[in-house]
């Protein structure tokens, strides 16, 4: 698509400012710049500090993404941004500086739903999305099931979490066990040397009859099982414990996106958000999926997580699909809904 628009995207919606340039399905530049050290000591993400970093690090950001697809302001067509949902000022960073930018260059401005970026952003690597499918998107502040008609225009909401996500559960057990923030990348590693059927841990609202999801029980399951375990004196196996508490997780989630995918008749499913990047999830879920004839797609672990290449996938699909562009008035939308794609 050497005639498609040059889209620039940016991402600002928690801890990472992510600079996209697509043109098309075709990625040109990827350039993320994190604060997630400054995050570390706290255990977390805190607002102030993530809002501060977008500030100083959005200018060099933009100017290294230009530079690493050998384009200048001058060739950018059109700018896409996350409006939301996510963090209230971090969101409106990165919405200030779209709407500077696309003013200053007189391009049309795209504001973007974050987790239907998060679908979109797929097609830079296995092309086209079926129409439809089945989106699973698991992160620290999501766990979201999607039947995605068309992700440009058409996205339904078919569960979510009911308490803690996916993501947030993994912080905090590894927090229970002296593993560092954040929790995910280091509980995928720990539970390498361990058993996921060592410890017997819940699985909660697996056969409920809902598409929704809980790990609030499944966290505290774990916490309670810890302290037993410290209060008489047994050593605590780490590796057992992550590997344990993960299996019961991508149980949880594998299950509920097959689920999804038989009620409504769908035989392609799409993961994304940073706990795709988990190994053991993406080798059930391929598992899984195979014995049941349908096809998987995952994006690779560095377009799981946040970054500006799905805001400017999406920001190109809604250009495509000539949808009106956004307001220079636009919000920035902390609790922007999945089922509003673009506003």
């Amino acid at each position: 698509m050497t005639d498609a628009p040059l889209v620039l995207g940016i991402e600002t919606s928690c801890d990472e400012t992510g600079i996209g340039i697509v043109r098309g399905h075709t990625l040109l530049a990827n350039t993320i710049a994190s604060s997630m050290e400054e995050h570390a000591r706290f255990g977390g993400v805190v607002p102030e500090v993530a809002s501060r970093a977008h500030l100083e690090a959005m200018t060099p950001t933009v100017e290294a993404a230009l530079a690493a697809a050998g384009l200048r302001f001058s060739d950018i067509d059109a700018i896409a941004v996350t409006a939301g949902p996510g963090l209230a000022g971090a969101l409106l960073v990165g919405v200030a500086a779209a709407k500077s930018y696309a003013l200053g260059l007189g391009v049309p401005l795209y504001g973007v739903n974050h987790l239907a970026a998060h679908v979109a952003v797929d097609q830079l690597e296995h092309g086209p999305l079926p129409k439809p499918c089945i989106a699973m998107l698991v992160s620290g502040g999501h766990s979201s099931l999607l039947l995605v008609p068309d992700v440009a225009g058409d996205v339904i909401s078919l569960g979510s979490t009911v308490d803690d996500a996916a993501g947030e559960a993994f912080d905090k057990v590894a927090r229970v066990l002296g593993l560092p923030f954040p929790g995910g990348p280091h509980i995928d590693r720990a539970a390498l040397d361990g058993s996921g059927t060592a410890i017997a841990f819940p699985r909660g609202k697996v056969d409920d009859g809902t598409l929704d999801f809980s790990f609030s029980g499944l966290k505290t399951a774990v916490a309670r099982w810890v302290e037993a375990r410290e209060a008489s004196g047994q050593a605590v196996h780490v590796p057992d414990v992550a590997a344990s508490f993960q299996e019961a997780v991508v149980d949880v989630l594998t299950r509920k996106a097959l689920q999804a995918c038989r009620k409504y008749d769908v035989h392609d499913l799409l993961i994304g958000g940073g706990v795709a990047a988990n190994s053991r999830l993406r080798a059930l879920a391929q598992e899984r999926c195979d014995a049941a004839g349908v096809r998987v797609r995952v994006p690779r672990p560095g377009l799981c997580t946040d970054n500006g290449a799905m805001v400017a996938a999406l920001g190109s699909d809604l250009v495509a699909a000539g949808v009106t562009p956004s307001s220079l008035q636009i919000p920035a939308d902390s609790s922007l809904p999945i089922t509003t794609v673009h506003v």
